[in-house]
């Protein structure tokens, strides 16, 4: 994998990571200030409302068939035919989005219950839920219009003002909650007013973005060009299976919502935590990986585009197989140091840890199959995808009724880390089959020697909490947690080092931009 791809994930995943930090900022004031209550699972419905569709008119559509097919055009017909084509792409969304928003504002108290039926059975909660979805749901609008300009950005190889978007959402949040901590407005519809006013910043500052790249894209009416309907043809597939995380998290929040006051809360902050390494290491190698390899499969080089996954996949197994031991044995200590203050009580800690333990199980399997996609995405092969997505979506609900009764919302979040499991797999096997994805000998020797690095690390991990107690007060817990993540990523790097999982050479050649071998 070449340098400058190792750069652009890095671009993506620190920014990406920025906006995580602050997001966890913005998850630890909603935590202290507002605790777990049926207000916060209210809210919580309406945020996430809008951006489980986000992931089907935005970045699932977009990354799985803009990116291609303007990259494409990009380089064979050039920027001025690229830009027309974003503009006819922008007036389809504009125009689109603007009507589905309008229905679903009308019909917001059957999407309410469509998406959170238990509310019914607390008519106050449910009503709360309807008023603030429809002040939430426009964002749906200006965040999938956003989106298209991050395709753009992204296409032209530039990743950082996309990647570091969501950090407007976040300090938007924080400055209501601030505002609702000083009681100057009321806590859910200062909140929901946020993510409204925060989309439009968002889809203004990419705007300007792209603008000063030279894509400043214009209103236009809608047309049904042969590229919009191919767009659509190779779009609609493949949002459902880049977006089938979110769905089966939605499903989760659905069943939930049948569950006692708090467990929509549980789940929201526990998939927080867990979109950490999620976001950082696997949207950012998906993002970086998108064009390079359409590039690659365009031009026919697919030893270099076999190569490039190679590095890609190694790269992601190396971070996320210890971030899941340490976020399955640290699961509770993180919580407690991150959000249990104010409002947020010890049993809410403990409850919101387990969860964050299930969801944890499956951390590397999101990230394998947010890059497995890539590999039928830069094909423009969308419909495979979608028809595994659908598999893991039916596996999840059956669970999600075998495993709710013993475990509750537990058992929510374990569904999902077995369904990713399901489709990380399946993916990889057809792959394999139709050896769109070849691996080499030094992916083969490294893996095995990557999971043994993180079960001694795992051990660290559970030796350091049997020995050290967990204290009380932020500074106490921020010095022992810190201790025990610096002792287990020491014992990664070094145990790694000893089974021959990584190599210093490595190092010295990726900065030499020499390739690894």
């Amino acid at each position: 994998m070449p340098r400058y791809l190792y750069r652009s994930i890095a671009t993506v995943g620190g920014f990406t990571f920025l906006s995580r930090m602050t997001g966890f900022a913005r998850d630890s004031l909603i935590a202290g200030i507002l605790g777990v209550s049926g207000l916060t699972d209210a809210f919580f419905v309406a945020f996430k409302l809008p951006n489980f569709f986000r992931r089907f008119f935005a970045e699932g559509a977009f990354n799985a068939a803009f990116v291609p097919l303007f990259s494409g055009i990009l380089v064979s017909n050039g920027p001025v035919a690229a830009r027309l084509y974003g503009e006819k792409i922008f007036a389809l969304l504009l125009f689109g989005l603007t009507g589905f928003v309008l229905i679903f504002e009308q019909f917001m108290p059957a999407a309410v219950f469509l998406f959170a039926p238990g509310f019914d059975a607390t008519p106050e909660r449910f009503e709360l839920a309807v008023d603030l979805s429809r002040i939430t749901f426009p964002y749906i609008l200006f965040i999938s219009l956003a989106s298209l300009f991050s395709g753009i950005l992204n296409s032209m190889g530039k990743f950082a003002a996309p990647a570091g978007t969501p950090v407007i959402l976040n300090l938007t949040m924080i400055g209501a909650l601030l505002l609702i901590f000083f009681e100057w407005v009321s806590p859910g519809k200062g909140l929901a007013w946020a993510v409204f006013w925060a989309g439009i910043l968002q889809l203004g500052w990419l705007w300007g973005c792209c603008h000063l790249s030279g894509m400043g894209v214009k209103l236009s009416l809608p047309q049904l060009t042969p590229e919009t309907k191919t767009l659509i043809r190779l779009g609609v597939p493949g949002a459902i299976s880049a977006g089938v995380i979110q769905v089966n998290l939605f499903m989760d929040m659905v069943f939930a919502s049948w569950l006692p006051t708090g467990a929509v809360s549980f789940l929201f902050y526990a998939d927080r935590l867990n979109q950490l390494p999620l976001g950082v290491i696997g949207i950012a190698i998906s993002t970086a990986l998108l064009p390079e390899l359409s590039k690659h499969i365009k031009a026919g080089n697919h030893e270099r585009a076999h190569d490039t996954q190679n590095r890609a996949l190694e790269f992601a197994l190396a971070v996320t197989l210890p971030a899941t031991m340490g976020l399955v044995i640290l699961a509770g200590p993180l919580v407690a140091l991150l959000f249990e203050r104010g409002a947020f009580t010890n049993l809410d800690a403990q409850a919101t840890g387990y969860t964050l333990s299930a969801f944890a199980i499956g951390l590397p399997a999101y990230v394998l199959v947010k890059i497995l996609q890539t590999q039928f995405f830069a094909r423009q092969d969308t419909k495979t995808p979608m028809k595994v997505a659908i598999g893991a979506v039916a596996l999840n609900f059956t669970l999600n009724c075998v495993l709710i009764g013993p475990f509750s919302y537990v058992g929510l979040a374990l569904s999902t880390a077995v369904a990713a499991w399901f489709n990380a797999i399946v993916l990889g096997g057809l792959l394999l089959k139709k050896e769109w994805i070849v691996f080499d000998d030094r992916m083969k020797e490294i893996v095995p020697r990557l999971v043994i690095s993180s079960c001694v690390m795992g051990l660290i991990c559970y030796v350091f909490q049997l020995m050290m107690s967990f204290p009380e007060g932020t500074l106490m817990r921020m010095g022992v947690v810190g201790l025990w993540i610096f002792g287990a990523v020491l014992t990664y790097i070094i145990t790694a080092r000893l089974v021959g999982a990584f190599h210093f050479r490595d190092v010295q050649k990726l900065l030499k931009n020499q390739p690894l071998s």
